[in-house]
């Protein structure tokens, strides 16, 4: 990759595709991909929104567990003077592919722009369909310990348990890694009554999507998979009409 002091007349964009339907894509994220020459990213990403690239875009796809060498291509085109999207699933700075871009542009000295566009998250996105769970404050943490120690997640769920946080889980279990929700559900009962509510989404805004209402006690008699996420309650949550919801506390303050 070029060391040039100048700067790459290239942009790359770092692209938010939200949940996976376009009315739920920022404008600025449509735009980007429509005035991008190239398109980079995981396949099922492309696939979600392949009807918006512009016909002249090259497009160059990989699978999953290649996002190094995604982002690092991306950089090259770019620091080449080509104007580049590299879509993400959800935002790009939660989870995803905007703080190794940056990692990546850091340690090969690149001169190119980055712009990141934000996308609703899966928590976004999760939350809106279960109701209101998160209008007080919360936690998000992943159990994939792929890049994290388990013993540093672990550490956060008993940080966060007594502290009455409602908690997101990402990537809760996989085919191999089965093992991480049963003990994260094991720290926050601990803390927490049994009948706090819990929603377990797939898919939120998708054809296939799938919502269930739960308890921290019966969690686990649901489906949960790599593509789930898990919102955990905290001590006020509550159900109503099909409905989790967290109150923010203006009942107390205003008596509602």
């Amino acid at each position: 990759m070029s060391t040039q002091a100048q700067q790459s007349t290239g942009l790359l964009s770092v692209v938010g595709l939200g949940p996976g339907v376009i009315d739920l894509m920022a404008p600025r994220a449509l735009h980007a991909l429509t005035e991008a020459e190239i398109v980079v990213g995981y396949r099922t990403y492309l696939d979600l929104v392949r009807d918006c690239l512009n016909p002249a875009s090259e497009i160059i796809s990989s699978s999953m567990m290649q996002e190094i060498d995604r982002c690092r291509k991306a950089l090259q085109l770019a620091e080449d003077g080509r104007r580049v999207a590299l879509v993400c699933g959800g935002d790009p700075g939660i989870y995803a592919m905007a703080g190794l871009v940056y990692e990546l542009a850091m340690s090969e000295e690149a001169t190119v722009a980055i712009d990141i566009i934000p996308g609703i998250a899966a928590l976004n996105a999760c939350a809106a369909v279960l109701g209101a769970p998160l209008m007080h404050d919360f936690a998000a943490i992943s159990l994939s310990d792929l890049m994290t120690p388990w013993e540093l997640i672990e550490r956060r769920l008993e940080a966060v348990a007594p502290a009455d946080f409602v908690v997101v889980i990402y990537n809760p279990k996989s085919k191999k890694r089965t093992d991480q929700i049963v003990r994260a559900r094991e720290i926050m009962l601990a803390h927490r009554d049994p009948e706090t509510p819990v929603g377990i989404v797939s898919g939120a805004s998708r054809e296939h999507e799938s919502v269930r209402l739960t308890t921290l006690a019966k969690m686990l008699d649901e489906e949960i998979g790599m593509q789930t996420t898990v919102i955990i309650g905290n001590s006020q949550t509550f159900f109503w009409r099909d409905k989790m919801i967290t109150p923010r506390g203006y009942s107390k303050k205003y008596g509602l």
